[in-house]
């Protein structure tokens, strides 16, 4: 009776092990809102680091974080590294490449609570009540992080855009009164 249920616990193990090997190890993840101001006005918020407090989601996580900045002041070459609780974690930002007012490409480097790197990105696109935005990020899921997030029922698009879609009514909300 035990070889039996060692026998199929090992068969589980083994189906699972091989169920985590073919899932994706690449994510995307995007979402977007319009903002009632000139691509220009809410570019501003995003190019300048400095001004992430304001609007970002994870600010209000840890008002204790310690940041610092490094580089220009603004767009390609900027530097935000933060060092947080355990909910906002430790790592760096750098700006990789911005155009006025269309585009800013972003280089995230995570080391704690895990190391990891992605690839954000910010689009500006005038419409007709404004600015559509979309905020994304990209990047590769090593096979231990793929099993951590299935047996904690992780959804990285759903992990990430709550947080996205919290972060771009945040902006919305920032420089629609900056407009007023």
């Amino acid at each position: 009776m035990l070889k039996k249920i060692l026998l199929t616990l090992a068969s589980l193990i083994g189906v699972f092990a091989v169920y985590i090997a073919v899932l994706p190890s690449e994510f995307s993840v995007a979402r977007s809102t319009v903002i009632a101001a000139p691509p220009a006005a809410v570019f501003e918020y995003v190019n300048d680091l400095q001004k992430w407090d304001a609007w970002s989601p994870w600010a209000k996580r840890d008002p204790n974080s310690k940041a610092t900045f490094e580089g220009p002041e603004t767009g390609r070459g900027a530097i935000f590294k933060w060092d947080g609780n355990a909910e906002v974690g430790k790592g760096k930002m750098r700006i990789e490449e911005s155009i006025p007012p269309r585009e800013i490409e972003i280089k995230l480097d995570f080391e704690r609570p895990f190391e990891d790197t992605a690839d954000v990105g910010f689009e500006f696109e005038p419409v007709e009540d404004g600015t559509r935005v979309t905020w994304s990020i990209a990047g590769e899921q090593d096979y231990i992080e793929r099993v951590f997030c299935t047996l904690m029922g992780l959804d990285m698009d759903q992990m990430i855009g709550n947080d996205y879609e919290e972060g771009l009514a945040n902006l919305k909300r920032v420089v629609e009164k900056a407009a007023e």
